[in-house]
């Protein structure tokens, strides 16, 4: 399998499996399944609620001597409401102990934003708003108190690499400022409508991998109901990636796909079904003309779905 060496010296699986929107009910068998198709790096969150049964799926394909720990590359996020320095290892402990192991191999900074802490006894995961509905309170730690507290995580043994997640240019650099430990990746919003060249290259030059996430583009999106997406031409669909999809006989999600892998990202689809399972982890053994490429990164539109702007009214990370 295709692998990213990270800053840490630590391999990344280029290719692995998105855990947002896996409902609960299912989540234990999508793991297991994805374990034994060949995915190897999974792709978790506190925020995605379904921490537990992934780690059951895991914990299932393990005992049944399918892999061993040390064979997966396990990535989970720090939510906003976690932000302050003094709450940053004890929910880190909690998350693994959710999943039923020892450390993560990666663990991510999910926004730069910090919110009013939500005890865990008192709803978990929190979610945006500090009372489970529409009051959206931010804290006052800022991303050193956070990032220091990231750091201790490492240190501890709890994360081998620690990262950042929808942090934009003047933020990474401020945070290399002061940084002990560089974030190991970057995890941005990434497909043709949205290409963000400067981010990567910024990236690129810093050291740090870049994971793309929503590779689909609207597709996600749609499924959440969202106007923006459903305004948006379906990238399936669209002519510029159905044709090349026919020339070198891929699926168009697999052209989407080796997009952002033959240009160095790692990319972490979801699929509940078994046959387009296989096909999104086959995206490392081929590859696509130059101008093909640069066809599809000309369908840019500068267009972001996961904006809080849209979906809360405030917290205009992006602006």
């Amino acid at each position: 399998m295709a692998s990213i060496k990270l800053n840490t010296g630590h391999d990344m699986p280029q290719v692995g499996f998105g855990l947002w929107k896996v409902a609960n009910a299912t989540c234990a068998d999508t793991v297991y399944n994805a374990i034994k198709v060949g995915y190897r790096l999974f792709d978790g969150a506190c925020d995605y609620g379904n921490e537990t049964e992934a780690g059951e799926g895991v914990t299932r394909a393990i005992k049944e001597g399918l892999v061993k720990r040390e064979d997966l590359f396990i990535v989970s996020k720090l939510w906003n409401s976690f932000h302050d320095g003094d709450q940053v290892e004890k929910i880190c402990r909690k998350q693994l102990a959710d999943w039923g192991i020892d450390y993560f191999d990666l663990y991510i900074v999910h926004f730069p934003v910090a919110l009013k802490y939500v005890d865990p006894s008192v709803r978990y995961p929190p979610g945006w708003a500090v009372d489970g509905k529409d009051d959206v309170q931010t804290s006052n730690a800022s991303i050193q108190e956070t990032w220091q507290a990231m750091e201790t995580v490492k240190e501890k043994g709890l994360a081998k690499s620690i990262g950042v997640s929808n942090f934009q240019g003047s933020l990474i650099l401020d945070l290399l400022r002061y940084a002990k430990v560089r974030p190991a990746t970057l995890q941005i919003e990434h497909h043709p409508y949205l290409v963000q060249p400067t981010l990567l290259a910024l990236a690129k030059e810093q050291g740090i991998a870049v994971t793309a996430y929503s590779s689909f583009g609207p597709q996600s999106f749609i499924e959440l109901e969202w106007q923006k997406a459903k305004d948006t031409p379906v990238l399936f669909e669209h002519p510029v990636i159905v044709a090349i999809a026919e020339k070198v006989k891929k699926t168009p999600a697999q052209v989407l796909l080796r997009w952002a892998t033959q240009r160095g990202l790692a990319v972490i689809p979801k699929s509940n079904d078994p046959k387009r399972l296989l096909q999104n982890l086959e995206v490392t053994d081929f590859d696509i003309a130059d101008e093909d490429l640069k066809a599809i990164s000309g369908l840019d539109r500068h267009l972001r779905f996961n904006n809080p702007t849209d979906y809360l009214g405030t917290l205009h990370i992006f602006a």
